[in-house]
């Protein structure tokens, strides 16, 4: 999920980039994907639209306008903003290299992945209601 606010050309990523990694995550996980998507540009857009309605094995969830408390990613950025409050740093190269170290080492860590998500009371399984 982007940042609140961003563009497509800030992030260097289009729509087709988009689709092309969750395609990438269907062949990967050979099921339907839950996808849970603020209102970045890219994510919003008629042509993202016709690409996801083309993929009847992708439900999409859109958050509100500004949701913070039902956006996962904000639980994510807060704890790893909490792990280098009280680092010294020697430059933006040091700190890129720290925050690459301390992301890769969360994706392992599926119950804190789950906290995230746990925390925003929204659940991977397609509303049916």
């Amino acid at each position: 999920m982007g940042q609140p606010g961003g563009d497509v050309e800030e992030l260097g990523r289009s729509e087709r980039d988009y689709i092309s990694l969750i395609d990438a995550a269907h062949q990967q996980l050979h099921g339907p994907i839950v996808l849970v998507w603020d209102n970045l540009n890219a994510h919003i857009s008629a042509a993202m639209r016709q690409m996801i309605d083309a993929r009847n094995w992708l439900h999409v969830i859109r958050l509100p306008a500004y949701a913070p408390d039902l956006n996962p990613t904000e639980a994510l950025w807060s704890h790893l903003k909490r792990s280098i409050r009280d680092l010294t740093v020697t430059g933006v190269d040091h700190l890129q290299a720290i925050i690459k170290n301390r992301l890769k080492a969360i994706q392992y860590r599926t119950d804190l992945l789950n906290g995230f998500l746990a925390h925003t009371g929204l659940t991977l399984e397609p509303d049916t209601t």
